[in-house]
């Protein structure tokens, strides 16, 4: 498939800049590519966008501490009496020419994002010590990392060892009339209700760091509309699509309440 070629099945995605030409430069070349930015501001369903976009079969891994290279690359399996290879995410979309994401990256142990260092430069191989397979990658092969700048410290960094194998794209929350039309598009939404939600997003956003671990998210709006689209009351809808899952602080809760009550009017 060519890149530009219309699918009705790419999921939705929104450009809030030149990202899409980046992840194309980046893929045609043979480059990795990392991609920081905060919670669901759309890292993940862009490299889903790109990988229908590209005809490429995606294998997503969510990244946690007890994640081992055995994990990505594979392990063997006991089954009916013999030992079979299992291949792992990583391992297949070596061998099928796709697309490896590994989001929020940071949270894999070291040693095990080591096994990404000799895909990540020219090189472009998978040693697999347990098979003595060494896989080198297809020109379509491309390996695509996230994480959160937001939750970096001493002990979730990247290592520059790794971060500087990438090309890196950063991405933050989309404009306001962008993440209005992710809204509409996203829900059909009416545009009123879209800037509503952003409008509420926003003021919400200031308080991060302050009173806020983390801002609301786009994610957050999606599902806030999908609510009140269901026909349940704007209010009681933001209390539960954003207000809730970004506080468990009743007081802070019922101050960031006060925000959605009055772009409501209520």
């Amino acid at each position: 498939m060519k890149p530009d070629t219309p699918n009705l099945d790419i999921p939705f995605y929104q450009p809030a800049g030149d990202e899409v030409d980046i992840f194309q430069h980046a893929w045609k070349n043979r480059l990795p590519l990392l991609i920081k930015g905060p919670t669901g501001c759309g890292k993940t369903r862009f490299v889903s966008h790109m990988a229908a976009r590209l005809g490429l079969p995606l294998y997503t891994v969510a990244c946690h501490d007890d994640l081992t290279a055995s994990d990505l690359v594979g392990r063997h399996l006991i089954g009916d009496g013999k030992t079979m290879w299992c291949d792992g995410p990583l391992t297949r979309a070596v061998r099928e020419g796709g697309i490896c994401y590994l989001d929020e990256v940071v949270e894999a142990r070291k040693d095990t994002t080591v096994v990404l260092h000799p895909l990540a430069d020219d090189r472009r191989v998978l040693p697999i010590d347990r098979t003595g397979e060494l896989l080198e990658a297809p020109p379509s092969f491309m390996l695509v990392v996230s994480y959160n700048p937001g939750y970096q410290n001493l002990l979730k960094g990247m290592k520059p060892s790794t971060r500087q194998r990438f090309v890196s794209l950063r991405f933050d929350f989309p404009r306001p009339e962008q993440e209005e039309a992710v809204l509409i598009g996203e829900t059909a939404c009416a545009p009123d209700l879209a800037k509503r939600l952003v409008a509420i997003a926003n003021a919400l956003r200031a308080l991060k760091d302050r009173d806020l671990e983390e801002a609301a998210s786009t994610r957050l709006l999606v599902y806030t509309a999908l609510l009140v689209k269901d026909g349940m009351d704007p209010v009681a809808a933001s209390r539960v699509g954003i207000v809730e899952s970004l506080t468990d602080d009743a007081d802070v809760a019922e101050g960031l309440m006060e925000v959605v009550a009055a772009t409501f009017g209520r």
